[in-house]
């Protein structure tokens, strides 16, 4: 069991190196040497960087640690370490990768420089979170926030994502232009770690209308292996009483469950939906942020 978990370990910084390494080539090869910036405070030190002439390498660390002793004093011991090494890890690549010759992709076409820099942040950044690490920033910020006031997370991202972008209409040699460029960073970035977090995680709800119901039902379980729940209905034209098959399945596998269903029955009704989260046996596990305390007498067993 320790080798196993020295192991899960070792490949959880592993991974977040690789992300960390993903995430600051994404701005010191692509978006800053191109002159785009973006949300969050990367995008900030970005901006303060065309600005100012103050490199990222020295604003970001300093930002960050700002924002890690507010973080300590409000929050208590609320970061893991994760987070703090991927913070060191991040203010020594913004300051060394820019010295590497060769690293710096300078583009004519600043649309593509945004969709290949907001590609590669959001896979640096969602390999990031998918081994339990944080880059800090504004992630830091929200938290706070919420531990005072009725303000979703999501809502101090965005506020805060518009306000930096903002600013860039503050700097000399920056506009409208440019300020469009940092929106579809953000937006390409936002995209691209749900797609990297979500993935083949992504689930749908499909609802089977057929008389062939229990055919059906039968076939999806022993074949496709997925849960069906059969719902009470009604006809309200025919008034005949039916049954409606509830599946939820990954949404990799929805053509699979499709197909089943139409060679069985090539008029069945089907209705498919996107489910935003899952839990349950097979899917995701509810997050409650709630340790559960084991009985003495199973540990004994």
């Amino acid at each position: 069991m320790k080798t196993s978990k020295m192991l899960t370990t070792a490949l959880d910084y592993l991974l977040m190196t690789v992300g960390s390494i993903i995430f600051c080539m994404a701005w010191t090869s692509f978006l800053i040497p191109n002159g785009l910036a973006s949300g969050g405070l990367t995008g900030l030190c970005s901006i303060i960087q065309y600005g100012t002439g103050i490199p990222v390498g020295w604003t970001y660390p300093t930002l960050n640690v700002i924002l890690l002793i507010l973080g300590f004093l409000s929050l208590g011991k609320g970061f893991g370490f994760k987070t703090i090494y991927v913070i060191a890890l991040t203010s020594l690549l913004f300051e060394f990768l820019p010295k590497i010759p060769g690293l710096e992709v300078v583009m004519e076409e600043k649309f593509l420089v945004a969709l290949v820099g907001a590609s590669l942040e959001s896979v640096g950044i969602g390999l990031v979170l998918l081994r339990g690490g944080s880059t800090g920033g504004t992630d830091i910020i929200a938290m706070m926030i919420n531990k005072y006031w009725p303000v979703s997370p999501g809502k101090v991202y965005l506020y805060t994502d518009i306000f930096i972008i903002s600013c860039l209409l503050f700097v000399p040699d920056k506009g409208l232009v440019d300020l469009i460029y940092a929106f579809v960073v953000m937006l390409g970035f936002s995209f691209g770690v749900d797609f990297v977090l979500l993935g083949n995680k992504s689930s749908v709800q499909i609802l089977v209308f057929s008389s062939k119901y229990q055919e059906i039902a039968d076939h999806i379980i022993t074949n496709v292996h997925r849960g069906v729940t059969a719902l009470e209905s009604v006809g309200w034209y025919s008034q005949k009483e039916s049954k409606v098959l509830l599946i939820v399945a990954r949404k990799y596998q929805m053509n699979e469950v499709v197909n089943e269903i139409k060679s069985i029955d090539k008029k069945a009704f089907i209705s498919v939906s996107t489910a935003m989260s899952v839990f349950g046996e097979g899917f995701e596990e509810v997050k409650t942020g709630l340790k559960v305390k084991k009985n003495k007498s199973s540990e004994e067993e």
